[in-house]
C-alpha cells in the first residue's frame, strides 16, 4: 500500500512540475527561450503593416508575384526592396500601378512583362491590393 501511495505522489508531483507554465518547446521537445527583442520587433512590424501577412500570401500564391520578384535580387522584375524604396522616394501610388492605371517608375524596360499581369491584379479587391502594398513596404527595414 505504501509503495502505491509513493508511486501516486511521484506521478502527481511530475504532472504538477511538467504543467508549470507556458514553456515553449521545439519540435523535438527541447525548451526554447523567446527573444523579447525579436518578438517586440515582430509586433511593431505587424502594427505598422497589419495586412502584410495577407499580402505575403497573395504575393507568393494567388498573385504569382514571387515568380518574377524576389526580396533582394532582380530576377525578371525588380526586387521587392527596390520597388518599395523607389515608390517611397517618389511618393508614388503602387495600387494605381497594380490596377494598370499608373506609369512604370521602377524598371520601365520590364513594363510589357508586368502589363500581362494586370489582367490578374485588376481583379484584386482594394484590401488585397493594400495587403500587397503593405507586404512590399514591410520588406524595407
Amino acid at each position: 500500500m505504501k509503495t502505491i501511495l509513493k508511486s501516486l505522489f511521484v506521478v502527481v508531483g511530475l504532472i504538477m512540475v511538467s504543467c508549470g507554465g507556458d514553456k515553449k518547446v521545439d519540435k523535438f521537445g527541447n525548451p526554447v527561450s523567446e527573444d523579447k527583442t525579436t518578438t517586440e520587433t515582430a509586433k511593431s512590424e505587424t502594427s505598422a503593416f497589419p495586412l502584410a501577412e495577407k499580402g505575403k500570401e497573395i504575393f507568393e500564391g494567388k498573385g504569382t508575384c514571387a515568380t518574377c520578384h524576389k526580396p533582394d535580387i532582380k530576377l525578371v522584375g525588380p526586387s521587392i526592396i527596390d520597388i518599395a524604396k523607389i515608390y517611397k522616394e517618389k511618393n508614388a501610388n503602387m495600387i494605381t500601378f497594380l490596377k494598370g492605371e499608373g506609369e512604370p517608375i521602377v524598371d520601365p524596360t520590364q513594363y510589357e512583362v508586368m502589363k500581362a499581369n494586370f489582367a490578374l491584379t485588376k481583379t484584386f479587391s482594394d484590401e488585397e491590393l493594400q495587403s500587397l502594398e503593405q507586404y512590399i513596404y514591410s520588406q524595407v527595414k
